[in-house]
């Protein structure tokens, strides 16, 4: 699978202090947007890939699937997503997010979402549509 999840370094004093703690994640190149995304319980959210960009997706609250495929004729690969996990969706990588309950994200890109053309390139992934990126979305009829 392309997709990976991110492990997250933590700074031991700042879990002994006993104020919580500060779980530090490493990305492979920089980041130049980020937006905070929700999807709401047993909605989808993707079946597109991104051309341009790498993309990075913290989970904050919520559970869900991360559903990838590289292409119609391979089985789709799955993830577990939860609070505090981290991905790294390489460009060019089918993907669908299935939350399972609502779900709150930070989605951080390797290039400005404004600066591609396009940004999105859709595919669906068989986890049902509902993305601005499918032709069949009724908001684009």
């Amino acid at each position: 699978m392309k997709i990976k999840k991110l492990e997250a370094i933590c700074n031991l004093n700042t879990v002994k202090d006993g104020r919580g703690g500060i779980f530090t994640f490493l990305p492979n190149d920089p980041l130049v947007e980020f937006s905070f995304v929700f999807i709401k319980k047993n909605k989808i959210r993707g079946n597109h890939y991104h051309p341009e960009f790498d993309e990075y997706f913290l989970i904050t609250n919520g559970e869900g699937v991360l559903v990838s495929k590289d292409s119609k004729y391979e089985k789709e690969e799955s993830l577990f997503i939860s609070k505090g996990n981290c991905f790294y969706i390489p460009k060019g990588t089918p993907h669908v997010f299935y939350a399972i309950s609502d779900i709150n994200a930070v989605a951080m890109l390797t290039k400005k979402w404004n600066d591609c053309n396009p940004p999105i390139v859709h595919e669906n992934l068989g986890m049902g549509k509902g993305d601005l990126g499918d032709p069949d979305y009724e908001q684009i009829k």
